[in-house]
């Protein structure tokens, strides 16, 4: 026993990861069934009561794919022509002519567009520095930069997609890039189809927003929280007014319905005397700024949206959200800030020239550095001088990435943003910047929904065939194999647990083709016992003990195990690497699952093996 305690310990902890990984995602299933079992008003009373938790299930649960949860997957492409058509200069007929030969190849096929465009330049006798950067450049200078300007164009209509779908409220949206020019958007549970349309493809809207002075915001938020308390609220201008009655259905909302007078801990008293603060946490350095916890940013944001909260505030004051979060490695939580600011924009993004992150020679930060047109180079220069040391908001379809101080008067168009924490976070708000105005179109050129009920069906067919396979394996290796069979079928119950433990713990997606996987690794998990066993009884029939069978039919039988096992390893490595959408999901399941069927086969059944040697139990192998 104590040889295999080791063994024992890695395996009880195998199982309890894989438990607390899945729980969530049982914990899903059962309030989906309690919600379903309960009437409208009911049900309402219940997510009220229990909307953390559901929340929380819903956000660690297994992710399903499209086809399982049904919803829409939309396939857009990036019109990486028109966005050469606009960088040319002294476009003749020539050019023209190019470029209608390379969109007549271009059409309903998925070709490298800046190389072929660069072809029929050279097979036409014509530099492309004709069109683009200096005369003197060479051809292949300019197809680099073209390369470069095509890469910033689709991670900048990537980056606004992910923007706009994360404002939609979708919790597990799947936005990648295809190929060099298109966009995979899936969207799971949407039914609007119409509206989702209008969302991908809207141009981009870019504010350049004053913040609120703090003091002001602190004021507003200060009366906001006093009107929930019910001990009065109070102006703008800090008076208080007389008390009101307290606001029982904006409170029961912010608070979830977890609000009780009966509660006397000193978390519960502030949570009664500051229902806001308890949700919104005031920046301790006096910015104005607000934050709130990931968790409750649907119930924050569905608060500040009542009317009798609008109330509160003064005409030209609204809070808008940062697109991002940050995380606070103290706690692990993560949050959203909130900003003040004016709604009216002092800029649009209609002005913006150019965006380039670099870095600072000085103190090697990253900075981000600006450049507008001449209207608005004169508008900025007006702005800044008058707003020095005040904060100005980039914000892109009312989402906030950046915040920065302005230092002094910019004259000229030439602005740098400093106070990145990161290149990365340079680069998005080169993206950001450079986004108001897409410089290359973008349309919808697929689009495919798959209802709820079909998902449903799917799910059942799914289950279905993986019962199957599993009582068919299960069978055969009972009856072949007798005890070494039982054992077998214990190590593939723990192998199903292990697949759906780590793709629940990764936050993977399950697919169809993913069911299709772990039907496959069923199978192919009980093909290394196979092995073992035969192994073994080969080894049995030449008069060996049972421990020196065991030993052997383990021991002999690794080598084909592993290269067998590894061989398909790279195999689905690859189609994971170079596939999309189901065969990326038929992938994904079948390198976990060979990982964990080897484990399953090789340390289970030999520890359950070692422990029948031990006692003087003599397993049958059929």
């Amino acid at each position: 026993m104590r040889n295999q305690l080791s063994k024992l310990v890695l395996i009880g902890a195998a199982v309890i990861l894989s438990v607390y990984f899945l729980w969530p995602t049982y914990q899903d299933y059962t309030f989906r069934q309690k919600l379903a079992s309960l009437s409208p008003e009911d049900s309402v009373a219940y997510v009220e009561q229990n909307q953390d938790a559901i929340l929380e299930a819903r956000l660690k649960r297994m992710k399903l794919g499209l086809d399982l949860q049904g919803g829409m997957r939309v396939v857009l492409e990036v019109d990486v022509l028109k966005l050469l058509e606009d960088l040319a200069k002294n476009k003749d007929e020539n050019f023209l002519a190019i470029l209608n030969t390379l969109r007549t190849e271009a059409s309903g096929t998925e070709i490298d567009i800046i190389p072929a465009f660069a072809a029929e330049f050279q097979n036409r006798g014509i530099r492309m520095s004709r069109y683009y950067l200096n005369i003197r450049d060479d051809d292949a200078t300019v197809t680099t930069y073209l390369e470069d300007e095509s890469r910033k164009a689709i991670d900048r209509a990537v980056e606004i997609v992910r923007n706009r779908v994360d404002q939609y409220g979708l919790t597990e949206p799947t936005i990648q890039k295809q190929g060099g020019r298109r966009i995979i958007v899936e969207l799971p549970g949407v039914k609007d189809e119409a509206e989702v349309r209008r969302l991908l493809q809207g141009t981009a809207k870019l504010e350049f927003l004053m913040l609120r002075d703090p003091d002001i915001t602190y004021k507003v938020m200060e009366s906001i929280d006093r009107y929930l308390s019910g001990k009065g609220e109070k102006d703008t201008t800090g008076t208080p007014s007389s008390p009101q009655q307290q606001p029982r259905d904006a409170l029961t909302e912010l608070l979830g319905g977890t609000e009780t007078t009966q509660d006397t801990t000193e978390e519960a008293q502030f949570r009664r005397d500051h229902p806001f603060f308890t949700y919104v946490l005031p920046d301790q350095r006096g910015s104005g700024d607000g934050y709130v916890a990931e968790k409750n940013r649907e119930r924050v944001r569905s608060l500040l949206e009542r009317p009798e909260i609008r109330r509160l505030m003064p005409n030209d004051f609204e809070f808008r959200w940062s697109a991002k979060t940050f995380e606070d490695r103290s706690t692990g939580t993560r949050y959203y800030t909130l900003f003040a600011v004016r709604p009216q924009p002092v800029l649009t993004g209609g002005v913006i020239v150019n965006a380039r992150a670099s870095v600072d020679p000085q103190d090697n930060r990253p900075v981000v550095n600006m450049e507008m047109n001449a209207e608005g180079s004169r508008e900025w220069s007006r702005l800044t001088g008058a707003n020095v040391g005040k904060r100005v908001a980039v914000s892109l379809d009312n989402a906030i990435f950046s915040a920065p101080v302005i230092q002094e008067k910019i004259s000229g168009g030439q602005s740098r943003i400093t106070g990145m924490d990161s290149p990365e976070e340079a680069r998005l708000l080169e993206i950001v910047l450079k986004a108001g105005a897409l410089p290359a179109p973008v349309a919808i050129i697929e689009q495919r929904s798959v209802g709820p009920s079909l998902g449903e069906d799917s799910i059942r067919s799914g289950l279905s065939a993986t019962l199957i396979a599993f009582g068919l394996t299960v069978l055969f290796m009972v009856v072949y194999y007798r005890t070494a069979g039982f054992v077998a079928d214990l190590a593939l119950f723990f192998n199903l647990l292990f697949i759906l433990g780590v793709m629940a713990g990764f936050q993977a997606t399950l697919t169809l083709p993913g069911i299709a996987g772990i039907i496959l690794t069923i199978g192919m998990a009980v093909d290394a016992n196979v092995l073992i066993y035969e192994r073994m009884r080969e080894e049995l029939a030449g008069g060996k003990t049972i421990k020196a069978v065991v030993d052997a039919g383990y021991s002999k039988a690794l080598s084909a195990i592993v290269d067998s096992n590894i061989t398909t390893f790279l195999t689905g490595l690859i189609l994971y690497q170079f596939g999309t959408g189901p065969v990326q999901g038929f992938a994904l399941t079948l390198m976990i699952g060979i990982v964990a069927s080897m484990f399953s086969a090789i340390v289970i059944t030999r520890v359950v093996f070692d422990l029948m040697t031990e006692r003087g139990m003599i397993p049958s192998i059929g």
